[in-house]
């Protein structure tokens, strides 16, 4: 049970912090939420001449400061619920459980008027953003498309084509490491603009002949691949009806 000496000691701490909080909503109004739309905290009159990155930077700051208000509110909210408890006696005591709240927790968390095990506190929210209930695929709720081939530009290929300008990812994050820090992301080393390895460094004429091989550091890594495995082509090796022709006769 809190001693009277104790008990004072809170209710001091209580007062102090309340003080603070409503202090602090003066004077900024709340954030700047008291002033309606958030242009008028900022002083702007409109979005007409604003550039959108400097609207977006914007409206993360006014959420930002929601977010906040209503965190300082709801400690606000705690510190009067903890007063009252004290005017009617049952401060320290658990409103869920009424077994004696520590006093370890009591001085780390004045406010309070729960226990550890039934704070409203620890619940973990595992709410997806709004926006994901309006947008549709592939830039909602979408899935990688390794399981669902798709030759359209999907969300996959956005989020590959942004990863080239560097991600916040290290060679230690891939299971198979890079050799370039422009290419830790995933599929890095997909094909683009062509399928099979060979069609980099592969080439004809208009009419599908004069096939030329044009070597290049592709070339050279697709010829290392084939001969360290022992087979003539990606695939494996041909048939016989095809082998023949590549093989030089004794």
């Amino acid at each position: 049970m809190l001693s009277t000496q104790k008990l004072a000691e809170l209710r001091l701490q209580l007062l102090k912090d309340k003080q603070e909080l409503e202090e602090h909503f003066k004077q900024n109004d709340h954030f700047g939420l008291d002033r309606g739309h958030y242009h008028e905290s900022m002083g702007e009159l409109s979005s007409y001449d604003n550039h959108p990155a400097d609207e977006g930077t914007d409206l993360y700051e006014r959420e930002k400061d929601i977010a906040l208000d209503e965190h300082y509110e709801l400690e606000l909210g705690n510190i009067d619920q903890a007063l009252t408890a004290m005017e009617n006696g049952t401060y320290g005591k658990c409103k869920t459980c009424g077994k004696e709240i520590s006093l370890e927790r009591l001085e780390a968390l004045p406010n309070t008027i729960y226990c550890k095990e039934h704070s409203p506190d620890q619940i973990t929210s595992h709410e997806r953003p709004l926006e994901e209930g309006v947008l549709m695929p592939p830039f909602g709720k979408f899935d990688m498309d390794e399981q669902h081939e798709t030759v359209a530009f999907d969300a996959e290929d956005s989020w590959q084509t942004v990863a080239q300008w560097g991600t916040s990812d290290t060679p230690s994050d891939l299971a198979f490491p890079q050799d370039d820090y422009q290419d830790i992301y995933s599929e890095a080393d997909e094909n683009i603009s062509y399928v099979e390895d060979y069609e980099n460094f592969v080439g004809n004429d208009l009419y599908g002949k004069n096939i030329t091989v044009y070597p290049n550091p592709q070339h050279e890594h697709y010829e290392d691949a084939l001969d360290e495995e022992g087979i003539m082509t990606s695939f494996g090796d041909l048939p016989a009806y095809e082998h023949d022709p590549y093989v030089d006769h004794d």
